[in-house]
């Protein structure tokens, strides 16, 4: 059963000002600094858990383009966010990647810059990501056998997943691995995925999965709870220790006793973390989604294109994030609908 979510604390009603405060908070009294920037619907991979083997994708003049996604992205920073990722779909399969990465490391105090990605396309993206100013990459890697992955995935990929996670050490980028934990498919690998860590100073990070739309049953029938990860783990390699306070943003943190990395773990229905949410998600038609389990978008696309100016946009922006829900009601069977997983991003 889901965790329960720590009540909202109140604060003073939203009032629209001029001047841009160093960070938006919601009414719960959260600042909210990130955005995770979703460049594109389509992928080059088809798994199983986040959308159809025939999926069909927006028409690309839905889809924002790269000077609107530009514009955008000053908009948010100068609003106080100072964390950007890029995700997708597949974001690797955006043609001006390289140029919004730059972009937006290049803005005024050089805010945290990062890309979430299946992997296949960074043996040749991973250094001039690096190059444009990416400090850290999240590479989705579920199995390293690779029938299993062809299973998962419906496609073939694994050797080059595997030679962008070479590419992306040796460029220097701070790596973690995000494993979507799922039963009856890859509980074999949940040791050997953590065994990285022995010798690299990576991040394994278990998710749970949780449900969406017309995949939700699937997600919830399959899921793997973070105790039956954790059980895996400790039998092969003992206790884990708790790295830290035992939490990197939304992962509980352990290492595996002498290992140069750690393990993760991310438990949004079995153990909620909504109380801590500091962030935002931009789809790619230009709709600021505030929370990732509910349905509640602000539309940006469409005032940008009638010609809005930026004050229009900022008030948007605000109000939006004013009115982020607390939580997500899975605890209740209540789960988005209007999206699937990779129109949003993760």
């Amino acid at each position: 059963m889901p965790g329960p979510l720590l009540q909202p604390k109140p604060v003073q009603p939203f009032s629209y000002r001029k001047t841009a405060p160093i960070r938006l908070s919601d009414k719960h009294g959260r600042e909210i600094h990130y955005l995770r920037i979703s460049l594109t619907d389509t992928c080059n991979l088809r798994c199983v858990y986040c959308m159809p083997e025939h999926m069909k994708f927006r028409p690309r003049q839905e889809l924002m383009s790269t000077a609107e996604y530009a514009r955008l992205l000053r908009l948010f920073h100068a609003l106080g966010f100072d964390k950007f990722r890029f995700t997708g779909g597949e974001p690797t399969l955006h043609p001006d990647l390289i140029e919004l990465v730059r972009l937006t490391s290049d803005l005024p105090g050089n805010p945290l810059t990062a890309l979430t990605t299946n992997g296949v396309l960074l043996p040749k993206l991973a250094k001039p990501l690096r190059d444009a100013g990416l400090r850290r990459v999240n590479i989705s890697l579920d199995t390293l056998d690779p029938e299993r992955f062809k299973q998962l995935t419906r496609r073939q990929g694994l050797e080059a997943v595997l030679r962008g996670l070479n590419a992306a050490e040796d460029a220097g980028l701070e790596i973690k691995l995000n494993a979507v934990a799922v039963r009856n498919f890859n509980e074999e690998d949940f040791v050997p995925l953590a065994r990285f860590t022995l010798e690299h100073d990576w991040q394994v990070r278990f998710l749970e999965m949780m449900p969406f739309g017309n995949n939700a049953d699937f997600q919830n029938g399959q899921r793997v709870e973070e105790q039956g990860v954790m059980g895996r783990l400790t039998r092969a390699f003992g206790p884990l220790e708790p790295v830290g306070n035992g939490l990197d943003g939304e992962a509980k943190v352990f290492r595996i006793p002498g290992a140069k990395g750690t393990v993760g773990f991310i438990s949004p229905v079995s153990d909620p973390f909504c109380g801590d949410c500091n962030r935002a998600r931009l789809t790619a038609d230009g709709k600021l989604r505030l929370c990732l389990l509910k349905d509640d978008e602000v539309d940006l696309l469409t005032p940008l294109r009638a010609g809005a100016d930026n004050r229009a946009l900022e008030k948007s922006v605000r109000e939006g994030i004013w009115e982020k829900p607390w939580g997500h009601d899975l605890a209740y069977q209540r789960f988005t609908q209007n999206r699937g997983m990779s129109e949003i991003g993760g």
